[in-house]
């Protein structure tokens, strides 16, 4: 009895050992590779049954183009084939050169997009069925160990019909995807990266989205929670900024979709101080549509009389407008209400000075 039981538990150890550590740990998925040709942005969104998925699969960069490698995902793919948009290859050279030195090609899936919009997807003869992909303008849909092509032909599908920004036509794919069976072994994590030039937190990068749900029951509702917080935390500045480069280039319909998204996003949240606060101050800064900067820090004001960062946004705005008397008026209120804030107390002295 002693033997049956070493046996067992022996068959057992090695099973777990040959998961744990067999090199071709596939990353089931189903992902989207897409490009917006008016706002210039390029992304991908992912979801699988396998932890962390955003750690692995996406990768974009704004101007040169956007990648998804999953099954047995090679990592190494990313940053090379960023290296080689940016060299000029478009989406179907740089897969093809993605996968000319791999000797385990058979096992990747990839999906790319181009600076252009041009789109390709490679997918290998050894990757876990159902596996496939779909090329469209502007995008491409890939995934393995699906329940159906119905999933593939889903996404497609969602993404052509859906209206609205990159970030939401790429959830809606995921939606659809999902609908329709996704991941035949169920979900667990999602992920979504949009770029574009100068879009991130202050400018400093070009990720206007980058959200991760690496261990969840429904990822794809859990990245869509997410992607609402981070539209009204970061993304509604980030158009503001995108506008302005906008007109320096002379892309006048970019930029006037642009702030449309910017106004779309406020009634949305027509009630938040904090938001309307957040705008007008983008605005000030970029000198980008006073007028409409005054009204909303004049909104912001209304719903928080007693928030001195108001107050120093309205002094900004009045200052810009070449209105001295009105911005050292509302930089005293900011003062009054902040007399520790050694920032208020310097641009209220300058702004004295020039009276």
């Amino acid at each position: 009895m002693k033997k049956i039981f070493f046996f067992l538990n022996l068959i057992i150890f090695c099973s777990f050992s040959l998961s744990a550590f067999d090199g071709r740990q596939n990353i089931a998925t189903f992902s989207i590779v897409a490009y917006d040709t008016l706002m210039e942005e390029w992304g991908v969104a992912v979801q699988s049954k396998f932890f962390a998925v955003g750690a692995v699969v996406p990768q974009a960069k704004a101007g040169v183009g956007a990648i998804a490698t999953q099954a047995w995902g090679n990592t190494t793919f990313k940053e090379k084939a960023i290296q080689l948009f940016s060299e000029g290859y478009n989406a179907k050279e740089v897969v093809e050169r993605l996968i000319k030195d791999d000797p385990d090609f058979e096992y990747r899936q990839i999906g790319v997009v181009d600076k252009d919009g041009n789109s390709y997807s490679f997918t290998g003869k050894n990757c876990s069925p159902y596996a496939g992909h779909i090329v469209g303008k502007n995008y491409a849909v890939q995934g393995n160990i699906l329940y159906s092509e119905e999933v593939l032909k889903n996404m497609a599908l969602a993404f052509e019909t859906t209206k609205g920004p990159l970030g939401i036509k790429l959830i809606e794919a995921l939606k659809a995807g999902q609908k329709a069976g996704g991941d035949k072994r169920g979900m667990q994590s999602a992920a979504l990266l949009v770029v574009s030039k100068n879009g991130g937190y202050s400018g400093f990068d070009d990720r206007i989205i980058d959200l991760r749900v690496d261990d969840d029951e429904k990822p794809i509702e859990e990245l869509e929670r997410l992607y609402y917080i981070n539209e009204e935390t970061f993304l509604i500045s980030s158009y503001i900024r995108i506008a302005v480069d906008a007109i320096k280039e002379n892309k006048n319909k970019k930029a006037e979709e642009a702030f449309n998204r910017v106004e779309t996003i406020l009634n949305k949240y027509d009630q938040s101080a904090d938001m309307y606060n957040s705008v007008a101050w983008e605005m000030a800064i970029n000198n980008y549509k006073l007028e409409k900067a005054l009204k909303y820090a004049k909104k912001a004001i209304d719903l928080k009389k007693d928030d001195a960062n108001i107050w120093d946004t309205l002094g900004e705005i009045y200052y810009r407008m070449k209105n001295i008397k009105k911005a050292i008026e509302s930089e005293k209120k900011a003062v009054e209400l902040a007399p520790d804030e050694k920032l208020f107390k310097e641009k209220l002295e300058e702004w004295q000075k020039k009276k």
